[in-house]
């Protein structure tokens, strides 16, 4: 039997919901579906991909300690079906980007991607489907 089928969600804590819920709905295009605010210390904000799949949850809440998270502390793979139009459209956008380099697996793999950090320091992989 396999436990685990898919992923359905990663929640991840936010120092500035604003900005980070800017950077993932207005920067990277996905919808926000839900936007749950008490106040300005207990915020929870669902996107989700234009193609379905994984949900991301930022989070802003007592119960996580209000801190942010250390840098480098997530990392985020994302697909595109073309990496180049992809790694324009971020850059037109203002985010900064690394260049797109290849083999994402390994040597011989042929994956081309790039990379970014999201406003926490989390890194985002953008690879070629």
């Amino acid at each position: 039997m396999q436990i685990v089928n898919k992923l359905s969600m990663v929640s991840v804590v936010v120092s500035d919901m604003k900005k980070a819920k800017e950077f993932y709905a207005e920067k990277l295009g996905l919808e926000v579906v839900t936007d749950y605010r008490q106040n300005d210390n207990n915020w929870w904000v669902t996107l989700t991909f234009p193609g379905g799949g994984a949900s991301i949850t930022l989070a802003r809440s007592s119960t996580t300690h209000n801190e942010p998270p250390k840098p480098d502390s997530m990392s985020f793979y994302f697909s595109t079906s073309d990496i180049a139009a992809a790694h324009k459209e971020l850059n037109e956008k203002g985010v900064k980007t690394s260049e797109i380099q290849d083999n994402l697996y390994g040597p011989g793999s042929g994956v081309k991607f790039f990379q970014l950090k999201d406003l926490d320091g989390n890194q985002l992989t953008f690879a070629q489907e």
